[in-house]
C-alpha cells in the first residue's frame, strides 16, 4: 500500500525531473564525446548528477519514516 502524503506532486516532480535529467545527461554526454566537445560532455555530466541526486532524494524522503530492520 502507498501512503497519501501532502506533498505528492512535490514526489512526483522529483522522479520526473530525475528521470527526464538522467535521460538528457546521457544524450548531451554521448554527444559531447563523440564530437570531442567538452563543454557538451561538461553539461551532460552536470545533467546526470543533477538526475542522480533528485531520485536520491526522493529515494531518502521516501524512507524516512521506515523503521530499519
Amino acid at each position: 500500500m502507498v501512503a497519501q502524503t501532502s506533498d505528492g506532486h512535490v514526489l512526483l516532480v522529483k522522479k520526473l525531473g530525475g528521470l527526464f535529467a538522467i535521460i538528457i545527461g546521457c544524450l548531451l554526454t554521448a554527444v559531447g564525446v563523440t564530437f570531442e566537445s567538452s563543454g557538451t560532455t561538461f553539461v551532460g555530466v552536470l545533467f546526470l548528477v543533477l538526475g542522480a541526486g533528485l531520485l536520491v532524494l526522493k529515494i531518502v524522503r521516501r524512507n524516512e519514516g521506515s523503521p530499519l530492520p
